[in-house]
């Protein structure tokens, strides 16, 4: 699975190699494509670009984005990009034409969200569009029978995205709602990346009120699922709140166990590449100059 991952530079723990997807453009940040498209060439030409995934961009902004490329001063490699498309199967097709009409950019994946049942129209409509190389995931609606879509994503070849945190307290599944998800989607073997609400590296509560996951909670009850763990075990990680237990947790996992965790947990998209870097930063699990392979 691409993603416009790199595979250069010193060897480091895996764990969270590529990890965060630049989702700058998308709420909270709300970021400008014009501010948004040098940061991530910036992220790219410096200790974090081991650790940043691809840029994601809605597909009713690629006109933007193209328009922003094009003024571009200087030479530049092709922007690795994620095309996501909210409003499902039948826009696939046009999102995917509409990435691969510019050379400047390079597509290495496609969100479509699925409504409730609708898991298996949109991985059609990926099998039928996605070019060699560039990878898929279906948004499974939270409202539907999520493991029947995760059933009907099983073969596919297409991996399952799931919604984490939103603009309302509601749009935050509880711990037992993700570990739920979590133990499906490996009981299936399908890898799964999380979008919106894993701000920070541990489990805490906003200034707003939301209850939101911390994405090293995530990493280590993916860990935990793969050794075996049930739902509730689960569901007690993702409550954890205390960082230094959950950074220990992490360290302790050997390179072949890291690399398993990511194989499963692919990513997540963040609005903010620095501030998640920073949670680990202050944690020690994270050392500013290394560059993960």
């Amino acid at each position: 699975m691409d993603l416009g991952r790199r595979e250069e530079g010193p060897v480091t723990h895996p764990l969270y190699h590529q990890l965060f997807d630049d989702a700058a453009l998308f709420p909270p940040g709300n970021a400008p494509m014009g501010q948004a498209v040098p940061a991530h060439r910036g992220y790219r030409s410096g200790w974090r670009d081991g650790y940043v995934g691809p840029f994601l961009v809605a597909d009713g902004r690629v006109a933007e984005l193209r328009a922003v490329l094009a003024r571009e001063e200087g030479a530049h490699e092709a922007l690795a990009v994620v095309v996501t498309v909210p409003g499902g199967p039948g826009g696939v097709g046009p999102a995917v034409e509409s990435v691969l009409a510019d050379t400047a950019m390079r597509l290495v994946g496609v969100e479509a969200a699925a409504e409730p049942g609708q898991a298996t129209a949109v991985a059609d409509q990926l099998t039928r569009h996605l070019p060699p190389g560039a990878s898929g995931f279906v948004e499974v609606s939270r409202a539907g029978d999520v493991r029947a879509d995760l059933d009907s994503l099983t073969g596919t070849g297409h991996s399952a995205k799931f919604r984490t945190g939103g603009l309302t307290p509601e749009a935050h599944p509880d711990e037992a709602e993700l570990a739920a998800f979590v133990s499906a989607a490996l009981s299936r073997e399908l890898p799964f990346k999380c979008t919106a609400g894993l701000h920070h590296a541990v489990r805490h509560t906003t200034a707003e009120g939301f209850e939101q996951h911390g994405f090293l909670n995530l990493l280590v009850a993916t860990a935990a699922a793969a050794d075996g763990a049930g739902a509730d075990d689960l569901a007690g990680i993702l409550a954890d709140r205390d960082g230094a237990a959950l950074a220990d947790a992490a360290a302790r996992l050997a390179p072949n166990q890291a690399e398993a965790v990511r194989a499963r947990f692919l990513s997540f998209g963040t609005c903010s590449v620095v501030e998640p870097l920073e949670d680990l930063v202050v944690l020690g699990a994270l050392v500013p100059e290394a560059r993960p392979h």
